[in-house]
């Protein structure tokens, strides 16, 4: 996969792997599987807090407590200063903004959609990443990147065809799917941003200054009407800003510990807890076109990421095999 999946409210840091965290692969899956969990988790309290709350109130909370994990590892991985220091502001304000919209039309979605749905949906993210960075980047694609793209888009058809109707869009939930189809845009443009940003950024920049960022921005629909929450949903705010932090540093370490080939995949255990959690939270269950379509993308993803692995396998036995022709 081009780049790791995004949930709506996720900030994709673009870490790779070191040559000491590479030797624990189980340790890097076990974390990617962890930050699946968490990110999902955030979903379904974003979930149950859209109902009650303006999207722009729950921006903010989840942005703004998110901020405190965030600072608490940089503490601790050896300084913040010097982790967040820039030499892109402008990079980092168009970094934000893309992922602001990618974040208020998430939420908006799951306001509308059951959690699996939106989940599902956003597995379009990564293959837009891959279009995105043959234009924009002018990387090179392979055909069989452009095949996996090519099924993958074929599972978002089927995932969405329940929402969307010829001419029209079939209730709420068609405006979710909307909503939700918007998000993955963001995220995979966001994605290239990030891309861009790692050349010269530090992780801990990238990620504090699109909390900062989105923070405000949620903060600026004060004015246009907030609900006092009550303490059960501050408490239940304070859980989802939280969630969306630790998520990111557990995804962060993922890729410190385990190749990107490897650790990607496992980025589709979200359907898995978003299933679980939406079957005994919510009481919803995925349509047999959400469970086809998500599969399809799913399949067409593992794919890729196993392509790109037999890649680079490939390409190391045959430069080992020069070495030794060459002594």
């Amino acid at each position: 996969m081009a780049a790791p999946l995004v949930v709506p409210g996720r900030s994709v840091t673009g870490s790779g792997a070191s040559g000491r965290a590479a030797a624990r692969p189980y340790l890097g899956i076990g974390l990617k599987v962890l930050s699946a969990l968490a990110f999902t988790l955030m979903s379904a309290g974003v979930k149950t807090l859209a109902d009650r709350f303006p999207t722009g109130e729950i921006v903010f909370f989840r942005s703004f407590i998110a901020i405190a994990p965030l600072l608490l590892w940089l503490r601790w991985q050896g300084g913040v200063i010097d982790a967040v220091r820039t030499q892109n502001l402008k990079g980092h304000v168009l970094r934000s903004i893309i992922g602001a919209c990618g974040m208020f039309a998430g939420f908006a979605g799951l306001s509308f959609l059951p959690l699996s749905d939106a989940v599902a949906i956003g597995y379009a993210s990564p293959l837009l990443v891959v279009v995105l960075a043959a234009i924009v980047l002018r990387e090179r694609v392979q055909a069989y990147r452009w095949a996996g793209v090519s099924v993958g888009f074929l599972g978002v058809l089927i995932t969405l065809a329940p929402h969307l109707e010829f001419g029209g869009t079939a209730g709420s939930g068609g405006t979710g799917a909307l909503f939700a189809i918007l998000a993955a845009g963001c995220s995979a443009a966001a994605t290239i941003q990030v891309r861009k940003l790692t050349g010269t950024e530090r992780t801990g920049a990238i990620v504090l200054y699109f909390f900062l960022f989105t923070s405000l921005l949620g903060l600026s629909t004060l004015v246009l009407g907030w609900r006092m929450p009550g303490w059960s949903d501050l408490a239940l705010f304070v859980v989802v800003g939280v969630l969306g932090g630790i998520g990111q540093i557990l995804l962060t370490e993922s890729y410190r510990h385990g190749d990107a080939s490897l650790v990607a995949p496992f980025e589709y255990t979200t359907m898995l807890w978003s299933v679980l959690i939406g079957w005994f939270v919510f009481g919803q269950l995925p349509t047999a076109s959400i469970a086809v379509g998500g599969g399809i993308v799913a399949a067409a993803g593992v794919f890729v990421v196993w392509r790109e692995r037999r890649l680079v396998v490939e390409r190391a036995r045959e430069a080992a095999a020069g070495g030794a022709r060459a002594g």
